[in-house]
C-alpha cells in the first residue's frame, strides 16, 4: 500500500503534516517577498506573514477588539438605557401555555 503524502493541496487549500523544525517555523512566518497570507508550516490552511505591514494591521485591530471586549465597557442603546442593565442576572419567569 502506498504512503499518503504529508503535504499538498486539497480543493486549493494547502496542508502540511511534516514534523516542523524551528528553522521552517521561523521562515514560514517571515517571508518578505510574499503577500499577507502564506502557507502554514504545520496543519491546514494559511497564516499571517509577519513581514507584511497588513498583517500587523490585522493583529492591531484584533488586539484592540479583544481589549475592548475584556475591558467590560457598557454600551448604551439608542433609547438611552444601559444594555447590561436589561440583561440582568436575576431570576427569569417562564410561562408555558398548554393549549
Amino acid at each position: 500500500m502506498a504512503d499518503k503524502p504529508s503535504s499538498g493541496e486539497i480543493l486549493g487549500i494547502p496542508y502540511n503534516f511534516e514534523r516542523p523544525s524551528l528553522g521552517r517555523m521561523l521562515s514560514s512566518y517571515w517571508q518578505p517577498d510574499k503577500g499577507m497570507l502564506v502557507e502554514k508550516p504545520f496543519g491546514i490552511g494559511y497564516t499571517l506573514n509577519l513581514a507584511n505591514w497588513r498583517s500587523w494591521l490585522v493583529l492591531a485591530v484584533a488586539g484592540g477588539l479583544y481589549y475592548q471586549q475584556q475591558s467590560g465597557g457598557t454600551a448604551a442603546s439608542s433609547d438611552g438605557h444601559d444594555e447590561e442593565a436589561d440583561d440582568g442576572d436575576g431570576p427569569v419567569e417562564v410561562i408555558v401555555d398548554d393549549d
